[in-house]
């Protein structure tokens, strides 16, 4: 529940840096802001994913990319959903692992998404 909480706030925060930058330019900071708001908040959808195929027995997950298709397979969450967060965790290796330089655009475009954390925050939030 804790992790959840953390996600739920990471959200917000996000969601305030959306609002803003219609009115303030992106610099190192903010960029800095956002590239760590959604590294933490994919890794807790990963985190969570992970602990409810492993409580519910959804199968054996090799890989984080398998963790959210097994909540797929087992109507947890939607599939559309589902497979935004599966891009998402291509996303969040590029942002840990720093293996290309992230153009702006396209990560300014990630905060049009905060939606699929909430559906997930919703579908999750009861088990």
């Amino acid at each position: 529940m804790e992790k959840l909480m953390r996600l739920e706030e990471n959200i917000k925060i996000l969601q305030a840096i959306a609002n803003e930058l219609p009115s303030h330019p992106i610099n190192k900071r903010i960029e800095w802001e956002i590239r760590y708001g959604f590294f933490e908040s994919i890794q807790i959808v990963i985190d969570i994913a992970c602990k409810i195929a492993a409580k519910y027995n959804l199968g054996y997950p090799k890989s984080y990319k398998e963790c959210i298709q097994s909540l797929i397979k087992a109507k947890i969450i939607d599939e559309s959903t589902g497979e935004d967060f599966i891009k998402m965790v291509g996303f969040r290796n590029v942002l840990i692992h720093d293996y290309e330089e992230i153009d702006k655009a396209a990560l300014i475009s990630y905060l049009d998404r905060l939606d699929d954390f909430k559906k997930f925050i919703e579908a999750v939030k009861e088990l």
